[in-house]
């Protein structure tokens, strides 16, 4: 069976230079560990805002590490210095539009600047890459989604149809715990 390995890199030149402790890998760590059944293994890098070290990274986690996922955390914004998308998109075979998509549909529920994020998803070979969001609060919100009073998705997670994506990329077969995060497959015939 293939062991699912998920590549971690936080982009942030101040938590990279040790002014302030990165919050993004141990955020993603600990979400994941809640909401996976599979087992997993992750490789995780550190990096500052740098589209060399940004590209870099991506390539030796799909590259050499063989990571079927690969989330980014931070560095998605419109300054100069946000430049994880354009790493990820130089690095890219296919674009996956409909995950920036549903990122920002998920922050526009909180704040009307979610416009200006310009998060993406992509695959480079048989991996699927995504940039989410530098604040843990929005990480948890754009993996699960937006539930109701009731605990109804009210918007739905971009993880739901992460394992199904892995899936189709010839990747393990990957299982969520359901009350977290419901992987969405369609339905047999």
């Amino acid at each position: 069976m293939n062991t699912l390995c998920i590549g971690l890199i936080s982009v942030s030149d101040r938590a990279s230079n040790g002014i302030y402790r990165d919050q993004g890998i141990p955020t993603l760590e600990a979400w994941l560990s809640r909401a996976l059944i599979t087992p997993f293994t992750t490789e995780t890098r550190l990096v500052p805002d740098e589209q060399k070290l940004i590209e870099h990274a991506i390539c030796e986690l799909v590259d050499d590490y063989f990571c079927q996922l690969v989330l980014t955390t931070g560095g998605t914004g419109p300054t100069r210095r946000d430049v994880t998308p354009d790493a990820t998109l130089a690095v890219a075979d296919r674009e996956m539009p409909g995950f920036g998509e549903q990122m920002r549909q998920i922050s526009l529920q909180f704040v009307p600047t979610a416009i200006l994020s310009r998060q993406v998803g992509v695959i480079r070979k048989q991996s699927l890459v995504l940039n989410l969001p530098g604040q843990p609060k929005s990480l948890k919100e754009t993996l699960e989604g937006l539930r109701d009073t009731a605990g109804k998705i009210r918007v739905p997670g971009i993880f739901s149809a992460v394992p199904y994506c892995l899936q189709l990329l010839d990747g393990p077969y990957v299982e969520t715990h359901c009350k977290i995060v419901e992987s969405f497959r369609p339905k047999q015939i």
